[in-house]
């Protein structure tokens, strides 16, 4: 499935990379991968594991989605609030 980049991370030098395992996307800034966007299933659906690549800890969102790609916009989107951007 491709998916895009949104604006707010490019604007800040940053990429979305799709992650050898087919599903999950690594966030990079100035080409380090800080972020892993993972959707996971959740209560019959799918939600979306933000997880920092350096220590292992987690942003913890409780949204669930329909689709995969629904989840990665929603765990980009708790990121970028995270971020404070």
């Amino acid at each position: 499935m491709a998916f895009e980049a949104p604006d707010w991370l490019i604007k800040r030098d940053g990429q979305l990379k799709l992650h050898y395992d087919g599903h999950t996307r690594v966030v990079c800034l100035n080409g380090a991968p800080l972020y892993l966007l993972r959707p996971v299933p959740a209560a019959g659906k799918i939600t979306c594991e933000v997880e920092q690549t350096n220590n292992g800890r987690r942003l913890e969102g409780d949204a669930t989605y329909a689709r995969e790609d629904e989840a990665l916009r929603g765990g980009l989107d708790d990121l970028r609030k995270a971020l404070g951007w």
